[in-house]
C-alpha cells in the first residue's frame, strides 16, 4: 500500500526547499533539480512547493538570489579590519569572492547563469549587480586616493573582474590544484593591483 507524504512540521517550507535545492545542486547539479522532487524529499504532497515557487525557474531565480546575497554579504563583512588603503580593500574583496566560489561552485555557477536568463526577475537582476557595484566603488575610492589610474571604470575594471571570476571558476572547477590555487592567487591579486595602478 502506497505511503501518503508525511505532514509537513518544518515550519518554514520555502527556506527547506532553498535549504534542500541547494544540496542537490552540491550532489547533483542544476539539471537534477525538481519541485516534484523536493517535495518528496521534504515529505510534502507534490503541489505544496507550488504556493511558494510557481515553476522551476522561480526555484531557480530564487536560489540564485540567495547565493548573491550571501556572496555580497562576504565580500562587505571583508572590508571590516581591511584599513583604510584601496589595495588592502581590492585584496580583502578578491579573497572573499574566491572564497566564496570555491565553497559554492555549483551555486556560482547557477548564479552566472540564470541572471542571463530572459525570464529573471527583477530582484535577481539587482542582486547580481549589487557585488561588482562594491568593487566600482573601490576603483572609484582608490582613483580618488590616487591608487587607481584615472579612466573609465568600466575598462579599467573589465579586466579586473574577467581575471577575478577566471581564475575563482578555474580553482572550482578544479583546473587549478589547490595546493597551487592559494599561491596563484597572491598572484592573481598582485596582477590585479598591477593592472589598477
Amino acid at each position: 500500500m502506497p505511503t501518503r507524504p508525511r505532514p509537513y512540521h518544518h515550519g518554514d517550507l520555502r527556506a527547506a526547499l532553498l535549504a534542500r535545492a541547494e544540496e542537490t545542486l552540491r550532489e547533483r547539479g542544476s539539471a537534477a533539480l525538481s519541485l516534484r522532487e523536493l517535495a518528496r524529499d521534504l515529505g510534502v504532497s507534490h503541489n505544496a512547493p507550488n504556493r511558494h515557487f510557481k515553476e522551476r525557474q522561480a526555484l531557480l531565480d530564487a536560489l540564485a538570489l540567495v547565493g548573491y546575497e550571501r556572496m555580497t554579504e562576504a565580500m562587505l563583512a571583508s572590508q571590516e579590519g581591511a584599513g583604510e588603503s584601496c589595495r588592502k580593500k581590492l585584496e580583502a574583496v578578491v579573497r572573499a569572492y574566491v572564497g566564496f566560489s570555491l565553497d559554492n561552485a555549483a551555486l556560482l555557477d547557477l548564479m552566472c547563469s540564470v541572471k542571463h536568463d530572459a525570464h529573471a526577475s527583477a530582484a535577481l537582476l539587482e542582486a547580481s549587480k549589487r557585488w561588482s557595484e562594491l568593487i566600482e566603488a573601490l576603483m572609484r575610492e582608490g582613483q580618488r586616493q590616487g591608487e587607481v589610474r584615472e579612466g573609465p571604470l568600466e575598462w579599467i575594471g573589465v579586466p579586473v573582474f574577467a581575471t577575478l571570476h577566471g581564475f575563482a571558476d578555474l580553482a572550482a572547477t578544479g583546473m587549478i590544484a589547490p595546493e597551487v590555487a592559494e599561491r596563484g592567487l597572491d598572484e592573481v591579486i598582485a596582477f590585479i593591483l598591477r593592472g589598477c595602478a
